[in-house]
């Protein structure tokens, strides 16, 4: 269901709806202190938006990226330790 949805807002065809989405998402997610509304909306209205206007694509990706190596450099830290505390039993 997530993926059709995906592949739907994707399309250069669903532009029109892209755009009003992502900026719902933008507003929603300054309203974050709202219940149901939170920080979770920023990231995603600004990767749509990224899709229609290029001055937003390098940063956008950039911060991906970033994040993406954070998490991995994090997962593998939890790993070794998790490993050191099972040795050391």
């Amino acid at each position: 269901m997530v993926a059709g949805f995906l592949r739907w807002v994707r399309r250069p065809s669903s532009r029109l709806l892209r755009i009003p989405i992502a900026i719902l998402l933008l507003f929603g997610g300054v309203l974050s202190f709202l219940p149901i509304l939170g920080i979770w909306m920023l990231p995603l209205g600004l990767m749509l938006l990224a899709l229609d206007f290029p001055p937003l694509q390098t940063p956008v990706a950039w911060v991906l990226i970033k994040g993406r190596r954070w998490w991995e450099l994090r997962q593998r830290r939890k790993r070794r330790q998790r490993a050191a505390a099972a040795a050391a039993r």
